[in-house]
């Protein structure tokens, strides 16, 4: 992902540049940073810009466009960057289209954050005033009327960038002036509705996984009426099976004892029977 962010100074680009930078493991690269670095390491580009700078001229922009070229071909910046500090000019924004070309990249979203120039005048001189009243030293940079300047100098050199970017369809305006968690959930919206991004893994696996457990919860839940009846079915049978064997129980022991009594019965029928065929045969023999 390769963005830019656009907006005045105090619109909170380098809050949110800082919050981007978390989120999607890319870098923030500040051209003043990357200028100081180069210089420090040596670099062909480096002692270039040393060398303006230590006239006192300022960096041109084939040089800058060189030190972007420099860094953005290191490991770090591979997933991505965010441009702060540049471009600053349509002339620079023209020489960075051309170099993202020559090295087969595209710049993926322009974020523009607008916002009330009064109201960030307002905000410094409240700031100010208050620091003065707790005894506060106040930056020489961070007085309304240095921000005065600045804006005026945005209005004039970078401002144009917002129709060069618009034209190509790379520009999505977002209004600076909300809370910093809702600007930065704004920019999220935006860089997923250009396709500059996707959803992380466990963002996407968290996405497929949940329509999956709602489905799986109320599987269960549909299970549940239709497992306690079959529970309730069961415990049925069973208790008509406990019946029938209570019922049944007397019924077979009832059965039993009468089949027994009839036994016993005959047997005293058969004996009796018997004795009195004997006594008869007794009384006959003695008749004779």
């Amino acid at each position: 992902m390769r963005i830019i962010l656009l907006g005045p100074p105090g619109s909170g680009k380098g809050t949110q540049a800082q919050l981007l930078v978390q989120r999607y493991g890319i870098v923030q690269l500040s051209t003043g940073e990357m200028l100081r670095a180069a210089v420090a390491a040596g670099t062909p580009v480096g002692l270039k810009a040393k060398e303006i700078m230590a006239s006192g001229g300022l960096v041109p922009d084939e040089v800058v466009v060189g030190i972007i070229s420099d860094r953005i071909d290191q490991p770090d910046a591979r997933n991505g960057f965010i441009l702060d500090g540049f471009p600053r000019t349509v002339p620079q924004a023209e020489a960075l289209d051309e170099l993202l070309k020559q090295k087969h990249l595209k710049l993926d979203a322009v974020i523009e954050l607008r916002v009330n120039e009064s109201a960030l005048l307002n905000r410094v001189e409240t700031r100010v005033a208050q620091m003065r009243e707790r005894g506060e030293e106040v930056r020489v940079d961070d007085t309304p009327e240095v921000l005065t300047k600045r804006l005026a100098s945005y209005r004039s050199q970078t401002e144009p960038l917002i129709h060069y970017y618009s034209e190509r369809r790379k520009l999505s305006t977002i209004d600076g002036m909300m809370a910093i968690d809702e600007v930065t959930r704004a920019i999220h919206r935006q860089l997923l509705a250009l396709g500059a991004v996707e959803p992380k893994t466990h963002s996407r696996s968290a996405a497929k996984t949940a329509p999956a457990k709602k489905a799986k919860a109320a599987k269960k839940s549909a299970e549940k009426p239709a497992k306690a009846a079959k529970k309730a079915t069961k415990s049925a049978k069973a208790a008509k099976k406990t019946v029938k064997k209570a019922v049944k129980g007397p019924k077979k022991a009832a059965k039993k004892t009468a089949k027994k009594a009839a036994k016993t019965t005959a047997r005293k029928a058969v004996k009796k029977g018997a004795k009195k065929s004997a006594k008869k045969v007794t009384k006959k023999r003695a008749k004779r």
